[in-house]
């Protein structure tokens, strides 16, 4: 059995998802994990029985014996080392999203196609059990043309603080960070349609509420209450060349009385709730029908689809199946992305 020996470059929270699910793959060996806290990274590695620990993820791609690695750094750090990565001659996983500007996802597209290197987005979506089960029925047409898809991932109080607060780092809020989850999952299950207009809104009033007590939520691992310059709530309005069109709401503080996770799409023969758990709704016999798949993991499952990442991304690498979130998907989501921003910056829709 052919092994992969991997690296992991960044030690935040996510990184524990991808290091886990590498641990548990037979074909997967973990060889070196990089962080610019040396502390945290030694934490891991002795965690994971990982070899080599790195401060600088120049020595990590140094080290000829790694094949391929996982990024989970800040977002402003994604292009770079994506592109010094492929330079080096390894394989690449990315957390979403693929970087923050269009001009570095075309950078990082051209070096995927200079280098030959397998590449792919970390959008653990497209990786769900109940995705797959849903894309058999899109793919088989039970659905016909999908033409509408509304998004909806509400946390009424959940910034996370740290580096996800600082735009500098992060390029923005809830929009770049849990939006891009949901808007790349519609757009995939909607056949990857050509975006030609943009209309969104972002919203800037709660801020990081560190003021409200008695409620846990999620925090960074560097979380910092008195830091914040992103939104709290963004909401876009995206049209398609095919006439589908996608609305999407997303927020870390909203005054919402509990946190939610809405997520359908329509077509011209049934429909499909994917959140909070999947259903299908069709017609037979000139009566409507609602399917529920009696699957293990109706809703999302993060563990289960992070499992599923990795294995996918490792299986890719060995050559044994194709992409399925390569490089020019995160093209299209930073491009989707920065219209939203510029959009609501500017007061306008953005035509492409």
């Amino acid at each position: 059995m052919s092994e992969l020996y991997i690296g992991v470059i960044g030690a935040g929270s996510i990184s524990e998802a991808h290091l886990a699910a590498y641990q548990a793959n037979s074909q997967a060996r973990l060889h070196a994990i990089c962080d610019l806290n040396e502390e945290r990274a030694r934490k891991l590695a002795a965690k994971y029985e990982i070899p080599h620990v790195y401060t600088h993820f120049h020595d990590l791609l140094a080290n000829s014996e790694i094949q391929a690695i996982s990024i989970c750094t800040w977002n402003n750090f994604h292009a770079a080392i994506s592109i010094a990565a492929l330079d080096a001659g390894k394989d690449v996983l990315c957390e979403k999203p693929l970087c923050m500007t269009v001009e570095e996802a075309l950078q990082v597209q051209q070096a995927v196609e200079r280098t030959g290197r397998w590449f792919e987005v970390g959008y653990v979506r497209r990786h769900a059990s109940s995705i797959s089960v849903l894309k058999k029925y899109l793919d088989a047409g039970d659905l016909g043309s999908i033409y509408y898809a509304k998004a909806s991932l509400i946390r009424r109080l959940g910034n996370p603080g740290g580096w996800f607060a600082d735009k500098a780092r992060s390029g923005g809020g809830p929009l770049i960070d849990i939006g891009v989850h949901v808007i790349d999952l519609c757009w995939y299950l909607m056949g990857r349609p050509k975006v030609i207009s943009v209309s969104g809104n972002t919203y800037a009033k709660l801020g990081n509420r560190s003021n409200i007590e008695n409620y846990a939520f999620y925090q960074a691992a560097d979380y910092d209450a008195s830091f914040n310059t992103v939104e709290d709530m963004a909401n876009a309005l995206i049209r398609f060349e095919n006439g589908a069109s996608l609305m999407v709401d997303v927020s870390f503080s909203l005054h919402a009385k509990q946190n939610s996770a809405l997520i359908n799409i329509y077509g011209d023969k049934g429909g499909a709730e994917i959140e909070p758990e999947l259903s299908i709704v069709t017609e037979q016999h000139n009566t409507i029908v609602n399917i529920s798949p009696q699957i293990t993991a109706p809703a999302f499952d993060f563990a289960e689809s992070f499992q599923n990442e990795i294995n996918h991304f490792v299986a890719g690498c060995l050559g044994e199946v194709p992409a399925i979130s390569p490089v020019e998907d995160g093209v299209e989501m930073i491009k989707i992305l920065n219209a939203v921003y510029e959009s609501a910056a500017e007061g306008r829709e953005i035509r492409f």
